[in-house]
């Protein structure tokens, strides 16, 4: 089945599809596909359905009974059944879907399967025993079934301990954000500092382009300030409330406020949980819950240092959550009186460059280091890309370290490959390397890591002295620029 026109990037993702579609098994076989809202998975979802002529039902919040009648009356006109089709509990649908492939293979999609699931709490029990081993409608089907939702507290946990579906699966699929550099071919952009800037605002979430933006794409760096006014500023655009929509549509998360406000914090610079919980002016055990919820509603993430065991922060995994709590929803009163968001965004400037642009930024060094950084850079593959810090006894300070690469260990300790440090607005010199080297010196105390072999990284956005220059061509430092994240 070949890709359809109009679909950017997503071969992997269609070729897994495709794959499990098509797959000569005897025996009806069990899909999940999940993924953040607005990732593409409909689309995705709907062009198999339409190159295969497999059936696809979206569901939508309603009771089991409408739900019932709506999928009765789609199989009605899937089939051209001369009476209709009404069922009277899902035993019955879910016996008709593995109906449907028993002549021939056949792709069927229960999209937006939260919502089946929240009306009918025991309809993932239902099909675990519509998929008995050795049940006759299931060992005489070739229907592919595919779960897809957009809730990942709800779908994750299909899968997971002790849940009726676990071991059933055949295939599990995370429709994933565009990286950085997917995203800026996406949007079109070809300058480097431009594509980073409008990363740090909107992600890599393909909808915000062409439907929650229409198509409306910066000309240039000098277009990025009025870009962001009529677009994400400007009240009258689907991207104003896109933030808020994305926690209000998680059944999990009942209480916005709470959660909001642990968001908020993390924007605002407190990554850490006692940090978080001096924000909110709240004791830290408080906040176990709030943060397990929005980690499993994929909203956060939680990163481990990687010098202290017991030490992690949190970031959020949405760009534009970040942007709406660290710029907008400080604002908001303004931003909701016409012609407001010129004046909000002059003002918000540094805001958004230190708690938007510039952990952003960061994040796609990380990504650079783990996914596009050639073999030859680090003299081994990078088994995991992170951040940490260190303390520094003669000085009484701890030290933190942007990018920190991990190699993988073949039985001794695992190799520490590189150290890195990341600005945006900042030109790097020789002052920069002096302290990495200096943090490269105290590192050899940790007994974790082989740190023979480490080499020392700078990420810049503003650029090098000529100085720092002159210590990459003698072999002391590896220098990143915007150019080369992109290249």
């Amino acid at each position: 089945m070949d890709k359809p026109a109009g679909m950017f990037d997503r071969d992997h993702e269609w070729s897994a599809l495709t794959r499990f579609a098509a797959d000569d098994q005897s025996g009806a076989m069990l899909g999940v596909v999940s993924g953040r809202r607005r990732q593409g998975k409909t689309f995705l979802l709907d062009a198999l359905c339409r190159a295969a002529g497999g059936f696809y039902f979206g569901a939508v919040e309603e009771t089991e009974t409408e739900s019932l009648r709506r999928i009765g009356a789609a199989l009605t006109d899937f089939l051209g059944l001369p009476v209709p089709f009404r069922p009277a509990d899902w035993y019955e649908v879910i016996d008709a879907l593995l109906a449907l492939g028993r002549e021939r293979h056949v792709p069927v999609v229960l999209d937006e399967f939260p919502y089946l699931a929240k009306a009918t709490p025991a309809l993932p029990s239902i099909i675990q025993q519509a998929y008995g081993p050795l049940r006759d409608e299931r060992v005489e089907s070739r229907s592919r079934l595919l779960l897809c939702g957009s809730a990942l507290s709800v779908m994750g946990g299909l899968l997971s301990g002790n849940a009726p579906l676990r071991g059933r699966a055949s295939l599990e699929l995370v429709i994933r954000t565009l990286d950085y550099r997917l995203a800026a071919e996406f949007w079109g952009i070809t300058d480097p500092q431009l594509a980073v800037q409008v990363n740090a605002v909107v992600g890599g979430t393909p909808a915000y382009r062409r439907e929650l933006a229409r198509n409306d794409v910066p000309t240039g760096p000098d277009d990025f300030d009025d870009w962001v006014v009529r677009t994400v500023l400007n009240a009258e655009s689907p991207l104003f409330r896109e933030a808020r929509y994305l926690l209000a549509e998680e059944p999990e998360l009942r209480d916005s406020a709470l959660y909001h406000a642990v968001l908020a914090g993390v924007a605002n610079g407190n990554a850490s949980r006692g940090g978080i919980a001096n924000y909110l002016e709240r004791k830290s055990s408080d906040l176990a819950h709030p943060l397990d919820v929005l980690e499993d509603a994929g909203l956060l993430i939680r990163e481990a240092d990687a010098f202290r065991d017991k030490r992690s922060t949190y970031r959020i995994s949405e760009p534009l959550i970040t942007f709406y709590h660290a710029v907008m929803r400080p604002t908001w009163d303004q931003l909701e009186r016409p012609g407001n968001a010129d004046r909000v965004w002059r003002n918000s400037q540094r805001r958004f460059v230190s708690n938007v642009l510039g952990p952003r930024f960061e994040e796609i060094c990380r990504e650079w280091a783990l996914f596009y950084a050639d073999d030859d850079v680090f003299g081994g593959l990078p088994a995991r890309v992170g951040h940490g810090a260190t303390s520094d006894p003669a000085q009484r300070t701890t030290h933190e370290i942007d990018v920190v690469v991990i190699g993988t260990s073949d039985g001794g300790k695992p190799p520490l490959l590189a150290i890195g440090e990341v600005k945006w607005g900042e030109v790097m010199g020789t002052g920069h390397l002096e302290r990495l080297r200096h943090v490269a010196s105290l590192l050899t105390r940790n007994d974790r890591y082989d740190t023979s072999q480490v080499r020392l990284l700078c990420f810049s956005a503003a650029g090098f002295t000529s100085d720092l220059h002159d210590a990459e061509r003698a072999g002391d430092v590896v220098l990143v620029g915007l150019d080369r994240l992109y290249a």
